[in-house]
């Protein structure tokens, strides 16, 4: 099957009219209304009691539990653009079917340079830089993403990691019972690339944005896994708190935009927040499958990332362009052997996948922000204007390999 059977929480999101977007009180009412009298809970007030409506102010999007009956209702409901099930998404990168696609594209890429397909990588870390600090220019921007507030939405951060300490970092939990440390390490590891040190307790350098003020928000729990009220309850946190770019290194194999999401980023826009997702490992380009972007990159209003390997070629699990309205991949970074922080005590690690490219590309975001102003769509813009074209098609790599601001 083309899309993924996410677990359903048999809960609903519902996304109010835009006329709801600015007055709290009533969109209160509104959700309150169509879930039989119970009044929902907002991001502010903290983690509600179970079974309790929940309401994002900032994104105009509940989730509830309704009967038969009141989903029927809320279906018919002129105050609501839609009206759609809850899902669990993941942390981008973590399934066996991620791994079995990593295997594929090593066995593919040793192929093409056995028979002399293609020429050896141009890019390679060396004891000062990863190669994805040099393939974009990061190294030579003056700008440091000082001034610009960058929220990172996973499964949290090692808060006791020797590279962030002494950092102000905000962080919240939005999943029930778990603290913001990071147990699984995926969210450590894109925080890195996204915002970390200039000069690391050891190793070579790996983040991008160093002066930027970082936001941690924990979307997905320990075990990778997020619903889609955790994950819009971050959104929606991030850009009360001032973030001008969010990171989302997650997602899910399903091919329809999902209605929640798409409003979600085009109020983020508005708001002056670029949301940056990753496209998705569900490609087997060695085995003639090119995938698909996923949700929630696959929204109109959500930046799409692709994955490039050390030699600027399209990575074999990096998911293609889909036929559907923001379905296009729109900008590609470094994602193949990616070398960034993990918890302790490994302290770093090098892996591969669309997970790894968003964070070059929402650190950079930071500097293009830093240096021009510019924010939400003009921001994007600016990233696909400045982007490095790359002879590939754009299906696979959008406007090309994102860029830092030169010197």
């Amino acid at each position: 099957m083309d899309d993924a059977a996410d677990g359903m929480t048999g809960r609903y999101l519902l996304v109010l009219d835009d006329d709801f977007l600015d007055d709290t009180d009533r969109a209160r009412v509104a959700v309150q209304e169509v879930c039989g009298g119970e009044r929902p809970a907002t991001t502010r007030e903290g983690a509600p009691a179970p079974g309790r409506p929940r309401l994002f102010p900032e994104l105009g999007v509940a989730v509830a539990e309704l009967s038969p009956q009141q989903l029927a209702a809320a279906r018919a409901d002129r105050r609501l653009l839609g009206v759609e099930p809850e899902r669990v998404r993941h942390a981008i990168g973590l399934s066996e079917e991620y791994l079995r696609g990593f295997r594929d594209a090593a066995q593919f890429l040793h192929a093409q340079l056995t028979a002399g397909a293609v020429a050896a990588a141009q890019f390679g870390d060396t004891e000062e830089l990863t190669w994805g600090l040099q393939a974009t220019g990061v190294a030579e921007s003056p700008e440091t993403g000082a001034g610009i507030a960058v929220a990172v939405l996973d499964t949290g951060l090692d808060l006791e990691h020797p590279d962030f300490a002494g950092r102000d970092v905000e962080t919240r939990s939005f999943v029930a019972g778990q603290t913001v440390q990071d147990a699984q390490g995926h969210g450590t590891h894109v925080a890195g690339t996204a915002c970390g040190p200039l000069a690391p307790s050891s190793g070579r350098r790996y983040g991008v944005a160093h002066e930027a003020r970082l936001m941690v928000g924990k979307v997905l729990g320990d075990d990778g896994t997020g619903t889609d009220a955790d994950i819009l309850a971050g959104m929606s946190w991030a850009i009360s708190s001032g973030a001008q770019i969010i990171s989302m290194s997650l997602g899910a194999d399903v091919r329809a935009v999902s209605t929640a999401y798409e409003t979600a980023g085009r109020r983020a826009l508005a708001a002056g927040t670029l949301v940056i997702a990753a496209a998705g490992n569900n490609a087997r380009r060695s085995a003639g499958n090119p995938g698909f972007v996923g949700v929630p990159a696959n929204s109109p209003s959500i930046m799409a990332v692709g994955a490039v390997d050390p030699s600027l070629a399209v990575a074999d699990f990096s998911a293609a362009s889909s036929t559907v309205d923001g379905g296009q991949v729109d900008i590609a970074a470094p994602g193949v052997d990616v070398h960034s922080s993990w918890p302790r005590p490994q302290v770093t690690r090098t892996i591969s996948g669309t997970s790894m490219a968003t964070p070059h590309v929402a650190g950079i975001a930071a500097l293009w922000a830093q240096r021009t102003g510019a924010r939400g769509q003009q921001l994007w813009a600016q990233l696909v204007q400045a982007a490095q074209r790359l002879p590939l098609p754009a299906s696979d790599v959008g406007s090309g390999l994102v860029r830092a601001p030169g010197a």
